[in-house]
C-alpha cells in the first residue's frame, strides 16, 4: 500500500493544541503528523491505529516504529503507544529547551514499546530500553534498562533493570539485567572532556529525520 502523509487534524481531530499548563514547551502546541502504510480510526472512541513503517512528528518530537496507537482524552491531550517489529526497537527523539547561547540538547531513546503521555509530558521506554542525551552534537549521558521513564518537564528519569520471577537479574538487559549508565561531567567542570564511546557500544546520532534509523543498528 502506498504511504500516505496524514495530518492528524484531518484524520481524527487529534491536532488540537495541548499542554496549556506547560505552554512554554513549543512541541505541545504543534499538530501531530503521521506517515504510515495504513490507518484504522474510531471516531466514537477518538482512537487511531497506524501500521506499517510509522513515522510520527509533533514539533521536534519524532517517533518511529511498526505500529502507533493514538488517542485523545476529553481535555484534548494526546497519547501515543508505538511498537516495534519483532526483534527490533521503536525510536524516539525530542529537542530540549535550552537557555539562549547554550548548546542544543536532544533526548533520544529506543524500546520495544514506547509510550508518550502528552498531558504529563512523560516518555516511557519499555523492554530493552535505552536513552541518550546529546549536548552540542556530543553524547553526554546514556542509560539502559528494562524500563526507563523520562519526565521532560522536571528532567528526571528512573530506570529499572529486568528481574525474573525469582528476583534474580535477567540476561535480557545489559549484563546480568543491571541498569547501566554513562554520565559525562557538565560543561565548565575542570578537566572535563567528552567521554568517547567504548568499543562495542555502537552509539550514533539521528539528528535529522532522514538519518539512519535507530532500528537498523540492532
Amino acid at each position: 500500500m502506498k504511504k500516505t502523509l496524514i495530518p492528524l487534524a484531518l484524520a481524527c481531530a487529534l491536532a488540537a493544541a495541548t499542554g496549556i499548563v506547560h505552554a512554554e514547551k513549543a512541541d505541545s502546541a504543534k499538530p501531530m503528523n503521521i506517515e504510515a502504510d495504513a490507518l484504522r480510526h474510531d471516531e466514537l472512541q477518538q482512537t487511531s491505529v497506524f501500521t506499517g513503517n510509522v513515522v510520527m512528528t509533533k514539533g521536534s518530537i519524532v517517533l518511529r516504529g511498526a505500529q502507533l496507537d493514538v488517542r485523545q482524552d476529553a481535555e484534548g491531550y494526546q497519547y501515543g503507544v508505538i511498537k516495534a517489529e519483532a526483534g527490533k526497537r521503536a525510536f524516539f527523539r525530542q529537542k530540549r529547551d535550552t537557555v539562549a547561547g547554550q548548546p542544543e540538547e536532544f533526548i533520544e531513546g529506543e524500546g520495544e514499546v514506547i509510550e508518550y503521555d502528552g498531558k504529563a509530558d512523560i516518555v516511557k521506554f519499555i523492554r530493552r530500553g535505552e536513552m541518550r542525551r546529546y549536548r552540542g552534537g556530543q553524547l553526554s549521558d546514556q542509560v539502559t534498562g528494562s524500563i526507563i521513564v523520562y519526565n521532560n518537564i522536571t528532567d528526571v528519569y528512573t530506570v529499572d533493570g529486568q528481574k525474573t520471577s525469582g528476583g534474580l537479574p535477567s540476561s535480557s538487559v545489559g549484563q546480568g539485567g543491571r541498569v547501566r549508565a554513562i554520565m559525562a561531567p557538565k560543561d565548565g567542570t575542570p578537566g572535563a572532556q567528552p567521554k568517547p564511546a567504548t568499543p562495542g557500544t555502537q552509539l550514533r546520532q539521528s539528528m535529522t529525520l532522514g538519518g539512519e534509523k535507530a532500528d537498523e543498528k540492532k
